[in-house]
Formats: structure tokens, sequence, C-alpha cells
């Protein structure tokens, strides 16, 4: 029975071995993976094969993964084009390489192959290394981290260090403010974003000397590079927003921005739309010097640089966007078209009066009595006749004593003064119209002219005149400051 016992202990020992070594794998490199001993003789493709074999490297792990610890990503840019869209697309267009530096110590192989220098590849290279998985916040398109193995280029250093390095055809949006149009600055970024991991497993930064670098054959055609900087943040993403890592990877992300100035170049707008604007306006002033009467010319003049200036204005203004803010080239727009349009209004206003049938008694030929009798014609006759029958009350009750002097028999020189101021009659007065200065009498009847007024008779068509001769000097100036007010605000505010 003991003997059948022992016999079963060992049987069942015996299996337990045999389990054990049915299940392990066996050992030694020349079975599992390609041996990296003397690397200097295989080439360099036979060399990564061997180095990136599946058996020793996995591309979809971290390289840190075994530490832990975040794999800092450094990038930098070298810009090669810069291409601002028309305003109402609210874009530019970037040439540019794009490289982006790490270490992957699974990469190390200067112990295996201390003669090779630098392992090169191309698109075949990164599709066997581990890649940092990055895209563009405000990309409209792009070419990043793409499918195209056309300038791709990797490098691998003895020490493991990759240098990942492509161009790139990118559209970034741009949201502009056009406020200040066409002497506006702008700008505008290009924001670099990690898109699977989170900043505890990835973190990017610039390289610490000159991140971004300029092509110096680059030139811009509407506008000048006024000034550039860089800066590293962190992006916030949870569930919600879904913004990073498909909606399932939450915390801060690390991000890069590229933020550019802009300023725009005036100098096409003041040749083909200020200057031509400027000319429009003072050819409306042409009517002018046209007789009030002449309606034909003065108005083909007047409708004809309307509708050139409307005619300007809209081809500039079918390149912007339709915003809901007023900007500064639609107040120079609106102010010319007030020139132009008041122009027209002023021959409506001298040819109306032109064609009046009676002439007017100023007190004075001011712009205030000119101006007041031309609006509002009956109103001023009104009283303009009440001045004349105030002024002329002292004079009469002046005569009617002189007469009854004479009727009481005064003598010799008083007779003949009373005799040059009698009035025949007093009845209603009705106003009369004098244009001589009665101060003239004093020659012969002492200080009786001293409180006289002086009134002049003028006609519509001196009116008319008048008017088309105070504004040939007052449309130019009133032009000249508003000119100054708005230069002003657009370059000093």
């Amino acid at each position: 029975m003991f003997k059948m016992y022992r016999s079963i202990l060992i049987l069942w020992f015996i299996s337990l071995n045999f389990k054990n070594i049915k299940c392990q794998k066996p050992k030694g490199p020349d079975l599992d993976c390609p041996s990296l001993d003397k690397g200097d003789s295989y080439t360099q493709s036979e060399f990564l094969s061997r180095l990136a074999h599946e058996c020793r490297y996995d591309k979809l792990l971290l390289p840190s993964y075994q530490t832990g610890d975040a794999v800092d990503v450094h990038a930098s840019a070298y810009i090669y084009f810069i291409q601002p869209a028309e305003a109402h697309d609210l874009n530019f267009k970037f040439h540019f390489l794009l490289q982006l530096r790490w270490t992957d110590p699974r990469l190390a192989y200067q112990l295996y192959s201390p003669e090779r220098v630098k392992i090169i590849g191309g698109n075949d290279l990164r599709n066997q290394v581990w890649i940092p998985h990055l895209y563009m916040s405000n990309e409209q398109s792009s070419g990043l981290m793409g499918t195209d193995s056309k300038d791709v280029l990797l490098s691998i250093a003895p020490d493991g260090e990759v240098l990942f390095s492509r161009r790139l055809q990118a559209v970034f949006y741009c949201w502009m403010n056009l406020q200040k149009f066409p002497f506006d600055e702008q700008k505008c970024s290009m924001n670099l974003e990690s898109w699977k991991y989170n900043s505890s497993s990835l973190r990017l930064m610039w390289e610490e000397e000159t991140p971004v670098r300029l092509s110096p054959d680059l030139h811009l055609t509407e506008y000048a590079l006024l000034d550039y900087w860089t800066n590293e943040s962190f992006v916030k993403s949870d569930i919600l927003n879904m913004r990073l890592g498909g909606g399932k990877t939450t915390g801060n992300f690390s991000a890069l921005k590229f933020t550019f100035k802009l300023g725009r170049e005036v100098g096409y707008y003041l040749m083909d739309y200020f200057i031509p604007s400027m000319m429009i306006v003072a050819t409306s002033w042409v009517t002018f010097w046209l007789q009030a009467d002449a309606a034909a010319p003065r108005v083909t003049l007047g409708t004809s640089t309307m509708l050139s200036f409307i005619t300007l204005a809209s081809s500039q203004s079918k390149t912007l966007p339709k915003v809901s803010y007023i900007k500064a080239s639609e107040i120079w727009f609106l102010g010319c078209t007030g020139f132009i349009f008041s122009a027209l209004v002023e021959f409506a206003f001298v040819n109306t009066i032109w064609r009046r049938k009676k002439a007017v008694n100023l007190k004075e030929v001011s712009s205030k009595y000119i101006l007041k009798n031309a609006l509002t014609p009956k109103l001023a006759r009104k009283e303009l006749q009440k001045e004349m029958q105030s002024d002329s009350s002292p004079q009469l009750s002046k005569s009617q004593s002189c007469s009854s002097l004479r009727a009481g028999g005064g003598g010799g020189g008083e007779g003949d003064f009373n005799n040059f101021l009698t009035v025949h009659s007093m009845p209603a007065v009705s106003v009369p119209t004098i244009t001589a200065d009665e101060g003239d009498t004093n020659d012969q009847g002492g200080d009786k002219g001293k409180g006289a007024q002086a009134w002049t008779t003028m006609t519509p068509q001196d009116i008319a005149i008048w008017i088309d001769k105070r504004a040939r000097l007052m449309f130019p100036l009133l032009f000249i400051f508003f000119n100054i007010i708005y230069w002003t605000f657009v370059y000093c505010l």
C-alpha cells in the first residue's frame, strides 16, 4: 500500500515538472530576438530592423513607460513662407519646417555599434519607432503627421535622441478685428497641442535657443511682420467638451503657441481707394462754379460723382467679411458720401432760390439775414417789415412836427428845412424800400440822419450766386477738417 502511494506521488511530481518545462519559453537571443552583436558590420536597414524588432521595442509604448516619467518633446520651427489670405477668409497659409526632438532610451545603440554615427531615414523609419501624437488646434487644413512620405526626415543618435523633421503646408484660422481696417494690426497664431497624452505623460516645450527662425527670403505683400513670440501653456480637457484624446482622457494637455503680429500695408489702399475718393469728392465741388439755373450739367456732375464713388467703395468692400461693427473704411465712405450728397442738396437749394420772383430787402448783407431770408422768405419778410416800421416811426413823427411848425408860420431857414422833410399824409404806413443813407441830409438839416438804418435790396439770383461763392470755400474747409479728425483717429487712437 505504501509503495502504491509512493508511486502516485512520484508520477504527480514528474507531471508538474513536465508542465513547467513545457510552459517555459526557450531563452537566448538567437531563439527570440535578432542579435545586435557586431552591429558595425550590419547595414543601416538591417541594424535598425534588429534594433527596433518587436521582441525588444514596442512603438505603442512611451519611451519612458518603465520609469513612468513624462517624455520631454522639444519643438522648433523654420518659417519659409507666410501668405495672409483675403480678409473675408479669416485665415493664413504657412510653409514651414517643424522639428521635434526627444530621447528614447530603447533606441540607444552606442554599445552595439560605436562606429555608427547616426541612423537617418524617411517615412519607413518613422513607421518603426514611437512618434508623439500632436495636432494643430486652429488648423483649417494641414499635412501634420499625415501619411505622405514626402518631406519627412527622422534621425536617431547613438544615445537614443530622436529628431523628427517634416515640411508642412498648413492653413490656420485667424479671427481678425477689422474695426480699424485698412489701418489694422492683426495677431495670428499657430497652436500645437498634444492629442493622446496629457501633461503627466508628455510635455511639449520650445527649444531654448531660437525656437522659431524666419527665412531671409520671407516677404509679405499686403502685410508687414511687426513682431513674433512663442509661449508654452496647458489646455484643460474633460469628458464633456471632448477637446482632446477622443473625449475619454482628462487632465491638462501640453500646448505650444507661436504668435506673430502683422500690420497691414496701407499703400495699396491709399493709391486705389483714398486718393481717388478725395478726387471724386473734389470733382463734385465743380458745380459751385456753374450757374444755379444750369440744371442739366449740375445734376449730371453730381449724380456721376456719387455713382463713381459708390462703385469704388463697393469694389473695396467685397474683400471684407460681413461683420456687425462699423469699420474705419466705412466711416470714410459715409463721410465722402455725405459731402457729395450735400453738394447735390446745395444745387437744389440755390436752384429753388434762383427761380423766385420777388426781390428781398435786407437790413445788412450778412450770412444771418441772407440765409434767413432764403430759408423762410415769408417769415423773414414779415419780421423785416416790423423792423422797418420801428426804424421809420421816429423819423415820421419828427416830420409831422416840422409840418406843424410850418403851418404855424415859422420863419426863414426852418421853413426850408421843413419843406425838405415834409410827409404829405399819415395813413397806415406801408413798408418803404429805402436804398439811400439818410445820413446825407445832415449837410442840410444838422443831425437829422444819425439814427437812420441803411437797407439793401437783393434779387434771388444775387442770393443764389452769394451762396455758391460761400460753398466754394466752405466745402473744402469742412472736408479738410473731416480729414484731420479721421486720420487722427486711425493713427493716434
